[in-house]
């Protein structure tokens, strides 16, 4: 049964960010480790042993208290709060995506983030009609009561955070870092960032002072579309960020719509072909509006669901503990039976490649159990053999 949400202690918030700092420890790493142990404390003592069955011959680094504790006090320092995903201010959207990141820190008024939101994206060079509209939309769904999230980026992000600043009695916007909650990235826009701290929220992954790389931007962009009931597109070539947010919408389960453009604008080409292939056409609010009426927010127990084709107390242990940070004893005993995990290691290291296949491909063609190929990846990914790829693949390092 999924246990009630609370906030965790300071010594509690200080263990989940040991974690999730841990070398080779990522968001879905972080929830299996969390399903597997049953506490953040079990998980980190659990680490080295787990990293050295998964062939690693020299010591994992673990974050230390002293460094949690320090990230802790810089976000103190700048005014942010860190939210754990087991907390109840920990957006429920975002909680049911499947790499949810386990800690955020949040600037300005967090709450925000528990209303109805809606993504808006686009193209950083856009051309002026198409910034002008997407302020004029982003404000008519601020006065309707929505939170316009995007990412602070030239163009169409820019001009979606003013509109809805400018409607923001009702609603309001979110912005969404790449780099640290108190790196401002582009610099231009500084004070734009200052009026959505003041009247907004803004939302971080990275710890405080990490520069944004492009490596952090996808990462970005699932969170824009997890705290988002459905992403709207707005100008976006063949090849650009916005259709990674909109392929991210769609894996999360959530609306996809796009704005029409000119077939001789190469700004327009993605949204174009996302209207092909089945996106809501918006020409205002009120396309918005329609296709967004019906939808709510997933809690986190139907996303497994919909993930694992199970309840959380079924799912051979894919589910997330969501409740007190100690996770809820749904995924049941890790594996540890030596002799079958060293038979195992050998199967699922047989059937893996540097293309990336997804864990159920996997558990199929391994012919093993769930739990096993579950346990098996974990050691090899905490080992440094494995990497988590998107859409629940992984692939040999």
């Amino acid at each position: 049964m999924t246990q009630p949400r609370r906030p965790l202690s300071d010594a509690e918030r200080l263990d989940w960010l040991r974690l999730i700092r841990t070398e080779n420890v990522g968001p879905i790493t972080f929830h299996r480790l969390l399903d597997q142990f049953g506490t953040v404390r079990a998980a980190l003592d659990a680490l080295p042993e787990l990293a050295r069955r998964g062939g690693r011959t020299k010591p994992l680094r673990i974050a230390t208290r002293a460094e949690a504790e320090r990230e802790m006090e810089a976000n103190r320092r700048v005014g942010a709060r860190l939210i754990c995903a087991c907390e109840p201010d920990y957006p429920e959207p975002l909680a049911a995506v499947d790499d949810a990141p386990p800690v955020v820190s949040v600037l300005g008024h967090a709450h925000l983030l528990k209303r109805r939101c809606v993504a808006m994206v686009g193209a950083r060079n856009a051309s002026l009609p198409g910034k002008k509209f997407a302020e004029r939309l982003a404000r008519e769904l601020a006065e309707a009561g929505l939170v316009v999230v995007s990412g602070l980026a030239r163009g169409i992000d820019t001009a979606a955070h003013t509109g809805a600043l400018a409607g923001a009695l009702a609603g309001g916007t979110a912005a969404v870092l790449a780099g640290g909650i108190d790196v401002v990235y582009p610099p231009e826009n500084e004070a734009l960032y200052r009026d959505i701290v003041a009247q907004g929220a803004v939302v971080a992954e990275c710890p405080v002072g990490t520069q944004p790389q492009a490596r952090h931007f996808p990462r970005r962009n699932r969170v824009i579309s997890g705290l988002s009931l459905g992403v709207l597109v707005v100008e976006a070539a063949m090849r650009s960020g916005s259709l990674i947010t909109a392929r991210m919408a769609l894996e999360q389960g959530r609306e996809v719509m796009a704005v029409p453009g000119s077939p001789l604008d190469p700004r327009c080409q993605g949204t174009n072909n996302l209207l092909r292939q089945g996106a809501v056409l918006v020409e205002g609010a009120d396309d918005v509006l329609r296709a967004l009426e019906t939808l709510r927010p997933l809690r986190m127990e139907e996303r497994q669901r919909d993930l694992f084709g199970a309840s959380p107390a079924t799912a051979g242990g894919t589910g997330r503990g969501t409740g007190n940070g100690t996770g809820n004893g749904a995924a049941g005993p890790a594996v540890t039976d030596e002799a079958e995990l060293a038979r195992a290691r050998a199967v699922v290291l047989e059937n893996l490649s540097p293309t990336p296949v997804t864990i159920d491909e996997l558990v199929r063609g391994c012919q093993l159990s769930a739990p096993v190929v579950l346990t098996v990846v974990l050691e090899l990914e905490l080992a440094g053999r494995v990497q988590r790829q998107p859409g629940n693949q992984v692939s040999l390092s």
